[in-house]
């Protein structure tokens, strides 16, 4: 669990994040996501990454992957400004 007594890193928020994430049942990611990504974002990952794949040439199984990896960053993203907001770089 977060413990905020002491300043965090991004790795160890985002490795914390993660921990938290996937303790979450399907219903609460998609709660979660209703409340902090607008649905234009989640078209917007799911057509970059589509092309990304295309351009790249991905795998078909990672291309699947890649919205779900974008989306993870963006929330990690999310919960940093709420924590620390944008005058506060986190370390590392």
């Amino acid at each position: 669990m977060l413990h905020f007594s002491n300043k965090l890193t991004r790795a160890e928020l985002a490795w914390e994040f993660a921990s938290v994430f996937d303790e979450l049942d399907v219903d609460q990611i998609n709660e979660v996501l209703a409340k902090n990504v607008p649905l234009e974002t989640l078209e917007f990952f799911a057509c970059y990454a589509q092309d990304l794949a295309r351009t790249q040439g991905v795998s078909r199984e990672t291309e699947r992957s890649l919205p779900n990896l974008l989306l993870l960053g963006y929330l990690l993203r999310v919960l940093e400004e709420r924590l620390i907001g944008d005058t506060e770089p986190l370390d590392g």
